[in-house]
């Protein structure tokens, strides 16, 4: 039997993935916009801090790849967004702190 797969269980396991350049989870940074679940679907929107980001594919990847470990999810769409634009208001306490701001 397959457990439930709740946006509880997807933000944890996506704390796990950072921004190669920054030493905070794309969850702190504020680059996940939103999260849907249809059976063993999720797709997720998100965004990076800047549109020129290099590192686009490998972040979205690695968003992927964390969400396709949790049980009971078969199939994961990641879609970057640019809109809103992303800023540093968006980042959590705990990474404004982590980072010095």
């Amino acid at each position: 039997m397959t457990e439930n797969i709740t946006e509880e269980k997807i933000y944890s396991s996506l704390q796990k993935v950072y921004d190669p350049e920054i030493p905070v989870s794309v969850v702190d940074l504020g680059l996940i916009y939103d999260v849907k679940i249809f059976e063993n679907w999720v797709g997720v929107k998100m965004t990076l801090t800047t549109p020129g980001c290099g590192m686009s594919t490998y972040i979205a990847n690695q968003v992927k790849e964390a969400i396709l470990k949790i049980n009971g999810v078969n199939e994961c769409d990641v879609k970057i967004v640019w809109e809103p634009k992303w800023s540093p208001e968006k980042m959590s306490n705990e990474a404004r702190k982590k980072l010095g701001m």
